[in-house]
């Protein structure tokens, strides 16, 4: 589950890394950041080697942590949602910025 909350006098890098560490983390936001809304097995699809057990896992972490939220609409069979919450939508420069980076490492690599 969720790692325990750092307090507040640990370093602030600290605390982003703690929140944002693991293998899926940043692939599941961005995914969530460039769709808007996504349900669960569209997140499972788009991943590919993800199993239904970590994907869950990740998803609750990050809900405990404000930033994604999981909307259940009562439909037979039930439709779920994710989406970034208010705290979420504060990563998409640090998505974007580690996207550009990523483009620019890519481009410098093949020279």
């Amino acid at each position: 589950m969720a790692k325990a909350v750092i307090p507040h006098d640990v370093c602030p890098m600290a605390l982003g890394i703690n929140i944002l560490s693991g293998k899926w983390k940043l692939q599941i936001l961005w995914l969530i950041n460039t769709k808007g809304s996504v349900r669960f097995n569209e997140l499972q699809r788009s991943l590919g080697h993800i199993t239904t057990k970590t994907l869950t896992d990740q998803l609750k972490e990050l809900e405990e942590q404000q930033i994604i939220k999981r909307i259940v609409y009562p439909e037979v069979p039930p439709k779920v949602e994710y989406s970034l919450t208010e705290i979420g939508e504060t990563i998409k420069p640090v998505l974007k910025a580690l996207c550009d980076w990523g483009t620019q490492y890519l481009h410098l690599a093949e020279s």
